[in-house]
């Protein structure tokens, strides 16, 4: 049989082929096609098996590093067994004397408060806003991380940021500002060994009162007083939303700043409480509608001078501060702002117009405590204290302690004295348009600021007698021991000076300024407490009664006539300008307050012709007449002197003893080797006695030239300093 040749055709059978032995017989290529789709699946399973491989490799060295990493910055910081809170630095609460919240010193700026002493929706508006599941994390949140990670890279925002609140807390405690990635994981193992370490409401408690809230603000008390001039204990309920708010940028959103931003930003800490349930829809709405809003300081913070100056003489009493203090001083809180508002007031309206860019007022109850001190025109601009540091030429203020040196040496104060040309030296002080009034008594030397008088009792009474007197009453600046000092040529500050005049008030007793009642801890222990104190008498009763009356005639019609105040007080006082109008001054005092006043610029360049009698006797009865409003009236101490010699009329020669001081051989009242001018008589009695005569026409004598308006200094002194023409 031919065999079939290989390009036969064959047609398809459908039964058993005779050649298969009846086996099905499968396409050539059906092998192969199965072991493609195998080796296919066999190479997926292969890429995902080292998918699998390599995610778990990667996964476990990233591990590893990550653990590594934390385990480098856990290193960098001290041992968590040696690992303590720091403490909180000390503050300093300064009290007013009737309890009132003068200012905070310290640090911090406020005292610590306890969560239990907190409106429950103040802390509530903190963990609302910052960190809402703050009461079921371990210090950090993943789901908060991913939630502020999802709306940065999105974009959207959020009004709660990633770390927790006890995260903020290790930040504030432990580490610095910066934003790295090593203070992040530094900050997350801090944030879980507080959370090991403490409860959650004593975290809360460490994070209120550590945490900053702007404007120098640390702490939630701190805050509360600087925005809104009270405790955080009685905040509302928005102004704590604001204060919650602050947490996002408290530089930025400080209220008393930025009050707009603020009062968005405590909205949404407002919405935020709602939503959560802190508090109702009806207290939120009650918010919204009645938003908080920062208070504003008064008179630019005049107080914090006072403040300072309890700082400088708390170190001095009670030394090294440990812990939260509280102390109790003698100032006013109505007078420190009544001084404040009328020394900036008059400063601000005549201060351009006469050049004059600083001032400094103290007052003291006659006791010496100190009611109010203000050592300049605006805190904000200069903390230099004035009223304390300053060390100006009192000028004629200074003139008082020449006359009482005077008197306690034998004369009185209808004692005659010629204001006339006189030469201590070659030195020649003169008066106001170098006129001359002949024979006067020292009252009326003293009331009208006659430099020539003053000088000539200076010189016969002896300028080291002057020094010990002044420093006697209270002075404690080193004083020039020459004629000049007569004319307040010696340095002196305002706190001294006013001292120096408080015995003139209180009777003749010697007082020292303080400011310092009570100091105590916040627990109520005693670190201190002042105990009444003098320097006895200084003055005996005679001369305190002839100076009230000599010094009260400047008021009724000398230098410082101008002067108001509510009626019923009789007031004394003396008013001072230094060379070239550099320094102008106003001392006055009743039997209640004593009160001085200077103003003057900072860098000792004249002023406009501005005197003693001018500004300071403004701003002095601006002052006085609120502090002594609702105050009953009340006499100096001794009344009125009377002369109890007999009237010796004018012309007549003198009888009797003629009352000469002795100056301790200190040379002649007219300069060495002279003799006195025709126009300057032997010393007499005064004519007559005489009180309180507020004519218009008191104050010329017949022959005399009219009597200068004021004490306004020698228009003709000479420009160098120490002249000491024509001060008054």
């Amino acid at each position: 049989m031919a065999k079939r040749s290989s390009g036969e055709r064959r047609e398809p059978t459908f039964g058993p082929s005779s050649e298969s032995g009846g086996e099905r017989r499968k396409p050539a290529n059906a092998g192969r096609g199965n072991a493609g789709r195998k080796k296919k699946r066999r190479a997926q399973r292969s890429v995902f098996r080292r998918l699998v491989y390599w995610t778990f490799t990667l996964g476990i060295w990233a591990f590893i590093g990550a653990a590594a990493l934390v385990a480098y910055e856990a290193a960098q910081l001290p041992p968590i067994d040696q690992l303590a809170v720091p403490k909180r630095p000390p503050n300093i609460a300064i009290l007013a004397a009737d309890g009132s919240l003068l200012a905070n010193r310290g640090d911090t700026g406020g005292a610590a408060v306890h969560l239990s002493e907190l409106p429950g929706y103040l802390p509530k508006a903190f963990i609302a806003i910052e960190d809402r599941r703050f009461y079921s994390h371990w210090g950090i949140d993943p789901i908060g991380i991913l939630r502020a990670f999802v709306n940065d890279v999105t974009d959207r925002g959020s009004m709660q940021g990633g770390s927790t609140l006890t995260q903020q807390l290790a930040k504030n405690l432990f580490l610095t500002q910066e934003r790295t990635i090593s203070r992040k994981i530094q900050e997350a193992i801090l944030a879980i060994w507080l959370e090991h370490k403490y409860t959650k409401n004593q975290i809360l408690e460490l994070y209120l009162n550590r945490v900053y809230f702007g404007s120098g603000a640390f702490g939630v008390e701190a805050a509360a007083q600087k925005y809104f001039g009270h405790s955080a204990r009685y905040v509302s309920l928005a102004e704590a939303a604001m204060l919650a708010g602050l947490m996002k940028a408290p530089t930025r959103l400080a209220p008393n700043r930025n009050p707009v931003g603020a009062a968005k930003r405590a909205e949404q800490v407002i919405i935020a409480m709602a939503q959560q349930g802190y508090i109702t829809e009806a207290m939120a709405k009650l918010a919204l509608a009645h938003p908080a809003h920062a208070i504003h300081e008064k008179n630019n913070g005049s107080v914090n001078y006072a403040a300072d100056y309890v700082m400088d003489r708390l170190d001095d009493t009670i030394g090294a501060i440990n812990s939260d203090i509280v102390v109790t001083t003698t100032l006013s809180a109505p007078l420190e702002r009544e001084a404040g508002a009328a020394l900036t007031s008059v400063l601000d309206a005549k201060g351009p117009h006469y050049k004059v860019s600083q001032g400094a007022l103290v007052a003291l109850d006659p006791n010496g405590a100190i009611r109010a001190l203000i050592g300049g025109r605006d805190y904000s601009e200069s903390q230099f204290n004035r009223a304390v540091s300053a060390k100006r030429q009192p000028g004629s203020a200074f003139k008082p302690f020449v006359y009482l040196t005077a008197l306690e040496r034998g004369l009185t104060p209808d004692t005659i004295r010629a204001d006339a040309p006189i030469d201590v030296g070659g030195w020649k002080p003169e008066n106001y348009e170098h006129r001359y009034l002949g024979p006067v008594t020292l009252t009326k030397a003293i009331a009208l600021s006659l430099n020539t008088v003053a000088v000539r009792l200076a010189v016969e009474v002896g300028p080291a007698a002057v020094v010990r007197t002044a420093h006697r009453l209270g002075i404690n600046s080193p004083l020039e021991a020459n004629a000049t000092i007569a004319l307040g040529t010696s340095d002196v500050s305002p706190l001294e000076l006013v001292a120096g005049y408080a015995p003139f008030a209180n009777g003749g007793i010697g007082v020292e300024p303080y400011v310092i009642k009570q100091v105590r801890t916040t627990g109520g222990r005693i670190l201190y407490q002042r105990r009444y104190s003098d320097y006895g008498r200084v003055i005996e009763p005679q001369y305190v009664s002839m100076m009230n009356t000599m010094l009260e005639q400047t008021l009724a019609i000398g230098t410082a006539r101008r002067a108001r105040l509510p009626a019923g007080w009789q007031a004394a006082g003396k008013t001072g300008t230094s060379q070239d109008y550099r320094d102008a001054w106003f001392v006055g005092y009743t039997s209640h307050l004593v009160t001085g006043v200077w103003v003057g610029n900072d860098d000792d360049s004249p002023t406009r012709r501005v005197t003693g009698g001018s500004l300071p006797v403004e701003i002095w009865s601006k002052f006085m007449t609120a502090a002594l409003k609702d105050v009953p009236p009340a006499g100096l101490p001794y009344g009125i002197w009377h002369n109890p010699n007999p009237v010796v009329p004018q012309g007549m020669p003198p009888q009797g003893d003629v009352p000469v001081a002795n100056n301790g051989g200190f040379g002649q009242p007219f300069g060495a080797g002279q003799q006195a001018p025709n126009n300057a008589p032997v010393p007499v009695h005064a004519q007559q006695g005489w009180r309180r005569a507020p004519g218009p026409g008191w104050g010329h004598d017949n022959d005399a030239p009219p009597l200068p308006p004021a004490s306004i200094p020698n228009a003709g002194s000479q420009p160098q300093r120490k002249t000491f023409f024509g001060l008054f």
